[in-house]
């Protein structure tokens, strides 16, 4: 659906009226477009895909022609231009990036301390294997196969971090080299942002990250921003129109006084006093202007909020009267609507603004539309269609743009030819808003954006985390690097190995083969290492418009776009056809037997797509960077509280499970091309392999408790060497958090914050996300997830405070109640017992006492407000202090067996 301007949504009705039949009709059936590439052979008997691939060639040289030319042409400067010209020149040829390599002052003590923890650990588990303690042989057992697992768990974790690098990128140079403004030749980028349900995930939210991604610093045609609403709301629509009208207004502003952040809301909430210092006057009379236009804005957005709270029974219904084609969210056909862009409107100046697209795919009965990951896909299918630019940069919908240079960052690696030739994408670190200054559920995540994410950085590259992140097109659909290797042939095999035999070759042909190979397109699917000793009619034949479809899906619109490395709408295509292509290739049943989800786009399997994109994509050869601009390049919402917080690791957790126990686990896939690092591959195996971790933390936890309530512990009187290798491992965990605090640069607490929420969140979101994976794959239990709430209530993190009873809950509660009572037990039990007692008494209360400090912020999040403890924490903590505390009466610790069975024998007072 095509709008003319702003005003076209008005009408969107009658468009969707008028044509609703044809669209459904069309998203069900094949495409009958006969566009260019759906013949194997032009009139002349030539191969298109030769022809494609001499006319990239022909366009480049003519487009060096024309510079060469221009060049010529211009006058010759004074000499103080010449000088600057000379100067820019020579940055346009500059790297326009660096690795800065951590100094060895901070790396040699830290692997040295790695490697010696390493040894202290082997002889650790040496002397706890061979010195049992028979008394409490159970468990001993169980401490020492908890111990074990951790041990491993620390390996997986810890050297994946061997190699951290930090980067340094160089904007002025990437504006030197490919110039600005109007003729820049930055390449174009489409902004992807999804959201699903508006009354979860505000309206007002998406609007200012699509307004600060309208207003980014970046030249204006080259920019494309897709909002897919996967829940087919109105009220999504509508509060996308308003934003687009505002955006007239906001973006002219934002790019005249270069403002930061370019989102109207944390840019007003910023605590700034405008009249000090020398300040135009005429910026502090637009600003107050623009900030009663959003105050206005946001009243019509809350408006909007206000009147969707309740659902009419005959649904919704548009302005001019015409039914809303998503009332029904599961069964609807496909919308896309243009605001902005080269038929929308301009803004207030007259000036271009960056195109802004509406999608919302089709969705009916019986097909499976793989959530966020099927979005995506969808997304990336219909910008191919559109716009088609090569970069692809994906935000949530509560992430902005926090630094308008952003995009000029990511593009120092991508489009540097030294650097970006195998880059697949440049993540970002996620930076939040909104979070106390304690950060007490460790919702910044520091230690795993500020270091994990940088020692990846230095092997293959960061992992994919979901939201800021600027992907390279051609990756996204199975494509492999430009420096691909060929694949061994015992392991390589492409779907026409067998219906084509190889021939012959000499050694030379192939090596001039291997040359000239070099600018053709490589893939992952049809790879044409593997078919390069074929003449250029049975290549053709291979690389048919036929085979693509396979892979692709049936559209040749979309098919050609995906031959076009640099980007942009291939020129055969009618313009006036596009819209309906595009309606096409969202169609639920375009996936369909294709490879879409499976070795291309967004990968299924996992509610954490993510990490399977990403690392579907390091198997193939291609590796990733990470970027951290000293202004934080994004910054989004995170939940505070501790439910939300809970259920948000718990999706985390179960998408890592899913991974595991599919065919895509790091444990066995991709081991063929030999492609992927080994150091990457344990950060992946990692990264799946954690929430099993919960089952063995949650024994280690109970353990205490149940040593102090039976008089038993888990470890034999200690020796001279014993005690060596006690201190020697606690000293080496102490050196080696103290050295990689060092050479990250994060906080001490950031770090303290990190351990607490790993235990807490692993006796409880990561046991329930273990149980509940198994279910799935052995009965086929299914888990539905629902959007984590964006919205904050009013006054200083006060949704920090808000208590939502679940049965994450329950098992973190259990432990704290087990352990405080193991410790008031074993403090009775020392006092009846005499002084000799207290001596062994002291290393089992500080086992229970590191369990209680670790939870110690779960137990703030109970407490709720000012303290309150709710009821049902109460109900709790009573009913299990009662069960334990019987149970330890029954144990009865105090008395010993010689004691007991005397005392059994005396029956009578007489005795």
């Amino acid at each position: 659906l095509v709008a003319e301007g702003l005003r076209g949504r008005v009408t969107m009705a009658n468009q969707l009226s008028d044509r609703q039949q044809d669209v459904v009709s069309h998203a069900r059936t094949l495409s009958s477009m006969s566009g260019v590439g759906s013949e194997l052979n032009d009139e002349s008997g030539k191969p298109i895909w030769k022809n494609r691939v001499d006319s990239w060639k022909e366009k480049k040289n003519e487009k060096k022609a024309s510079v060469k030319k221009a060049a010529a042409k211009a006058q010759v400067p004074p000499v103080e231009e010449q000088i600057m010209e000379e100067k820019d020149l020579t940055d346009a040829y500059e790297p326009l990036s660096r690795i800065i390599p951590i100094s060895k002052n901070k790396l040699t003590p830290y692997r040295a301390v790695i490697i010696m923890r390493l040894v202290v650990l082997g002889l650790f588990f040496h002397y706890r294997i061979t010195n049992p303690v028979d008394s409490a042989f159970g468990l001993w057992l169980t401490s020492v196969i908890c111990e074990i697992w951790f041990g491993f768990s620390w390996i997986l974790d810890q050297f994946p971090k061997w190699c951290p690098v930090n980067r340094e990128t160089y904007v002025d140079r990437l504006i030197a080299r490919y110039g600005d403004g109007e003729d820049s030749g930055l390449a174009p980028v489409d902004f992807f942002v999804s959201t699903v349900d508006p009354l979860k995930e505000p309206p007002l939210i998406t609007a200012n990250t699509v307004l600060s991604i309208l207003a980014v610093d970046y030249p204006v045609e080259k920019i494309s921003c897709y909002v897919s609403d996967d829940g087919a709301a109105m009220l999504t629509f509508e509060s996308l129109a308003e934003t687009a009208e505002f955006a007239r207004r906001w973006v002219p502003f934002c790019k005249k006084f270069s403002i930061e952040p370019r989102t109207p809301e944390f840019y007003f909430s910023q605590k700034i006093d405008y009249l000090k210092d020398k300040i135009h006057p005429s910026f502090v009379k637009e600003r107050r202007a623009m900030k009663r236009d959003y105050e206005e804005f946001k009243v019509r957005i809350n408006a909007l909020v206000a009147k969707a709270q309740k659902t009419p029974e005959e649904g919704w219904v548009m302005q001019d009267g015409t039914p809303w084609p998503g009332n029904n969210s599961r069964d609807h056909p496909g919308m896309i609507q243009v605001f902005l862009g080269e038929t929308g409107a301009r803004d207030y100046d007259g000036n271009e603004l960056p195109r802004l697209v509406y999608v919302s795919r089709e969705k009916r009965p019986g097909y499976q539309h793989h959530k966020k990951a099927g979005a995506m896909n969808a997304l990336v299918r219909v910008s191919a269609v559109l716009t088609n630019a090569p970069y692809i940069l994906n935000l949530d919908c509560d992430h902005y743009v926090n630094n308008s240079k952003a995009v000029r960052e990511a593009m120092c690696f991508m489009m540097d030819p030294s650097v970006g030739r195998d880059v697949c994408y440049v993540q970002f670190p996620q930076r939040f808003d909104g979070i106390d200054r304690s950060d007490r559920y460790a919702n910044r995540n520091v230690v795993f954006f500020d270091v994990n994410m940088k020692g990846l950085d230095g092997i293959q590259g960061p992992v994919y985390v979901g939201t800021g992140c600027c992907f390279y097109r051609q990756a996204l659909y199975g494509y492999g690097p430009p420096s691909l290797p060929a694949l061994p042939k015992s392991s390589a095999c492409s779907f026409c190995c067998c219906c084509c035999p190889k021939k012959k070759v000499e050694k030379t042909e192939k090596e001039m083969h291997r040359d000239s190979r070099r600018e053709d397109l490589e893939s992952a699917i049809f790879n044409l290492r593997e078919i390069d000793n074929y003449d250029e009619y049975e290549r053709s034949m291979l690389i048919s418009q036929m085979s693509f479809e396979k892979s692709f899906g049936q559209s040749s619109v979309f098919i050609e776009s995906t031959l076009m490395e640099n980007g942009g709408v291939p020129e055969s295509v009618d313009p006036s056809t596009l819209i309906k292509e595009a309606i096409h290739v969202i169609s639920c049943g375009y996936e369909e037997k294709t490879e879409w989800g499976k070795e291309l786009g967004w990968i299924y399997g996992s509610v954490t797509e993510d990490i399977l994109t990403g690392f579907k994509m390091h198997c193939r050869g291609w590796r990733s960077i990470y970027c951290m601009p000293i202004r934080p390049a994004f910054k989004g919402s995170a939940p505070i509280n501790l439910s939300d917080r809970l259920h948000q690791v718990l999706r985390w957790a179960l998408g890592s499970v899913e991974i595991f126990f599919s065919r895509h686990c790091p444990l066995w896939y991709g081991y063929g091309g030999g492609r992927l690092r080994w150091l990457q591959r344990l950060s992946y195996i990692n990264t799946i392999v954690y929430p099993f971790t919960s089952v063995p933390l949650v024994a280690y936890c109970c353990l205490p408790a149940i040593c102090l309530l039976t008089g038993k512990f888990i470890i034999p009187i200690l020796s001279n060497a014993a005690t060596i290798w006690f201190l020697g491992l606690f000293t080496s965990i102490i050196l080696t958090s103290v050295l990689e605090l060092r050479w990250s640069g994060i906080g001490i607490e950031d770090w303290w914050r990190n351990e607490q929420f790993w235990v807490i969140g692993g006796v409880s979101a990561h046991l329930f996300a273990v149980f509940q994976g198994i279910l799935k794959m052995v009965i086929g239990l299914d888990t539905n997830f629902t959007v984590t709430s964006k919205a904050a209530e009013d006054g200083d993190f006060a949704e920090l405070y808000v208590f939502k009873w679940t049965t994450v809950l329950i098992p973190p509660t259990t432990i704290l109640v087990l352990n405080l009572v193991g410790v008031v037990a074993g403090f009775s039990d020392a006092l009846n017992s005499g002084y000799e007692s207290w001596g062994p008494l002291f290393g089992k209360v500080f086992f229970a006492m590191w369990v209680i400090m670790h939870l110690y912020p779960f137990l703030k999040g109970l407490m709720g407000r000012q303290n309150r403890t709710p009821t049902i924490v109460i109900l709790w903590s009573v009913l299990l202090a009662s069960v334990f505390s019987l149970l330890w009466v029954k144990i009865d610790p105090f008395i010993t067996g010689a004691e007991t069975v005397a005392t059994g024998a005396c029956s009578s007072i007489d005795c």
